[in-house]
């Protein structure tokens, strides 16, 4: 690999992989975005070789700009980066397009070898991941953030994004992501039936 973008809106994660890939000689260059709109915005002009993808960004699912991304730019390979591991978020953004999936606590070791799998036109899954998808017991409803149950809480309370945005004091970006990653967790097809998945499992904190 040559040049390889870091979409991650956390900078400790963003720093800690461009610090690996430096110490390793991985790449002559490393670009980062912290958003979905910074990560668009630079591949008008920039075409990486590799792409690392946080799932859950500020302005936009990581699942959905996956697939996006390689409408336009079907040569770039994409490993995905999550806080945690859950089957439908693994299967979603593996079916858009990505080549790999890591846990963002994944050691040195297993970064270096997804980038080598994928750069060979393998699929990598860190060893989380795996677990995950050899256990069919997981095939129940996956855990969800704290965020993610405030906003599920006033969802089912009839909020508009709007609204939800203002009583949380976050953008109604952030919560249209939220609301993207609970109807993919749960399997939902809209919000009426995220809302009724999420009563049958009790998942509503009142």
């Amino acid at each position: 690999m040559s040049e390889i973008l870091i979409v991650e809106d956390h900078p400790v994660v963003a720093e800690g992989l461009q610090k690996l890939l430096a110490e390793n000689k991985i790449c002559t260059k490393c670009l980062v975005a912290g958003t979905g709109k910074e990560c668009l915005d630079i591949l008008k002009n920039y075409t990486p070789e590799l792409i690392f993808l946080d799932i859950n960004l500020p302005d936009v699912s990581g699942i959905d700009l996956c697939k996006t991304i390689l409408k336009e730019h079907k040569g770039i390979k994409i490993i995905a980066l999550s806080s945690f591991g859950s089957r439908s978020f693994i299967e979603k953004i593996m079916e858009n397009g990505a080549s790999g999936y890591l846990v963002k606590n994944s050691d040195s070791e297993e970064i270096l070898a997804a980038i080598n799998a994928v750069s060979n036109g393998e699929k990598y899954f860190c060893s989380t991941s795996k677990n995950i998808l050899k256990n069919k017991a997981d095939d129940g409803v996956p855990i969800l953030t704290r965020r993610e149950q405030e906003v599920l809480k006033l969802i089912s309370d009839g909020l508009t994004n709007n609204e939800i945005a203002e009583k949380m004091f976050i953008s109604h970006l952030t919560v249209d992501s939220h609301r993207k990653n609970l109807l993919t967790k749960l399997g939902a097809k809209n919000t009426a039936s995220l809302v009724k998945i999420a009563m049958l499992h009790d998942l509503i904190q009142e």
